[in-house]
């Protein structure tokens, strides 16, 4: 049986939900996931729940944090575990991993964002010659989007990179019919008072400079314009919400951190996600899976993500407050298209976009990785359209 270490820094948001359900799916599988994550978030128990063997890394959330330490503390629980292979999640796992294991096990990595995005200036620079270093380190680079990928290129990073689409697990959304709306609208007013007939926008995501709500703010007032009535409601919670309080208008609930942002999804007109920078993310491909219409920023390849026939009336540009209010007027003024673009969506999510196909991509890395010549040994990474001969570097 093959044996998944995935080194993951952060333990919440987006990053730990796409964990969750890849290593929940690779146990299904028949593989041996192993969860090395910080303790304090979520992920450790979402990820235990879903039949992965979890360890503790101690690692802080920022980009430095106590590097020798955590690299000291990746190298033990990785000697200890002896996987087949590790899976690196993130920039901090990136990073402590690498230096850690510097090429002697077969290692991916998979960004999710590229550090030299996300920092600017001396910053910026210092992680693009990191990732172009840490390239010798790394056997495949795991890309959301063809953009992404364009990305490490033109940055100079030169590991191979496959491009792993995200997916979602349709299983644990709720059905996206009327039935299921009533109810979250109704246990939603109940706890934050929202009217139940209300146009209502949602934007699940940390509150960050990067996810843009302060944008959503700004456009907020072009909506009402064409929608009166119309509500928002940003959940989450991050280092910018004491700003987004103070600019919040009229309409707009602050509802802070959710355990389970389903019930927002299901009782949603409209789901929107104005980052900056980065992707589409993961809850506009929940909301997807739900059956919502998305608006999100045409940034780091985001329309790829989408199934067909939504980008004509779910991108706009980054930093846009007035493309942002015109596309989500449009949607909430037309609930005939608002249908449609849902059904086909959670169509497309529940097939071509399901994550049992990012699963398979996954495993089909893993092969490629563990197949080198030279490596003594073969084993098979097991399940459905997962078959095929493996070689682990002992």
């Amino acid at each position: 049986m093959l044996t998944v270490a995935h080194l993951v820094q952060p333990v919440d948001g987006g990053v730990a939900r796409a964990v969750a359900d890849l290593v929940g799916a690779q146990h299904a599988a028949g593989l041996r996931p192993v969860v090395l994550c910080p303790s304090g978030g979520w992920l450790a128990r979402e990820a235990a729940g879903a039949g992965a063997r979890v360890a503790l890394w101690l690692a802080e959330r920022g980009p430095t944090g106590n590097l020798p330490w955590e690299v000291l503390c990746a190298a033990r629980a990785l000697r200890r575990i002896a996987p087949d292979v590790v899976h690196l999640h993130g920039d901090k796992a990136g990073l402590a991993g690498r230096l850690a294991l510097r090429g002697r096990l077969p290692t991916v990595f998979q960004p999710h964002l590229w550090s030299f995005q996300t920092a600017r200036g001396p910053a910026g620079q210092l992680a693009g010659r990191w990732e172009r270093r840490a390239a010798a380190w790394t056997d495949r680079v795991l890309c959301a989007s063809d953009a992404q990928r364009l990305a490490g290129r033109r940055a100079g990073v030169a590991a191979p990179m496959t491009l792993l689409r995200p997916g979602v697990d349709p299983d644990r959304l709720p059905a996206g019919d009327q039935v299921t709306r009533r109810q979250s609208r109704a246990a939603l007013a109940a706890v934050h008072g929202l009217p139940q007939r209300a146009p209502l926008v949602v934007c699940v995501g940390r509150l960050t400079r990067r996810h843009g709500q302060d944008v959503l703010l700004r456009a907020w007032p072009g909506v009402l314009a064409r929608v009166p009535g119309a509500r928002l409601a940003l959940v989450g919670d991050g280092p910018e919400r004491a700003a987004l309080r103070r600019a919040a208008g009229p309409g707009v609930l602050i509802a802070g951190h959710s355990a389970d942002t389903a019930p927002w999804f299901a009782a949603a007109d409209v789901v929107v996600g104005p980052a900056r920078w980065g992707g589409v993310g993961l809850a506009p491909l929940e909301a997807l899976a739900v059956g919502r219409p998305v608006v999100v920023s045409d940034v780091g390849g985001a329309g790829e993500s989408l199934p067909p026939g939504q980008a004509e009336h779910a991108l706009v540009p980054p930093d846009d407050p007035a493309a942002l209010a015109g596309a989500l007027a449009a949607l909430l003024l037309d609930p005939a298209l608002r249908g449609e673009l849902g059904r086909r969506a959670g169509e497309h999510m529940r097939g071509p976009g399901a994550l049992r196909h990012t699963v398979a991509d996954c495993a089909r890395v893993y092969r490629e990785v563990l197949a080198r010549p030279g490596q003594p040994a073969r084993r098979e990474v097991p399940g459905p359209r997962l078959t095929g001969r493996v070689r682990p570097r002992r």
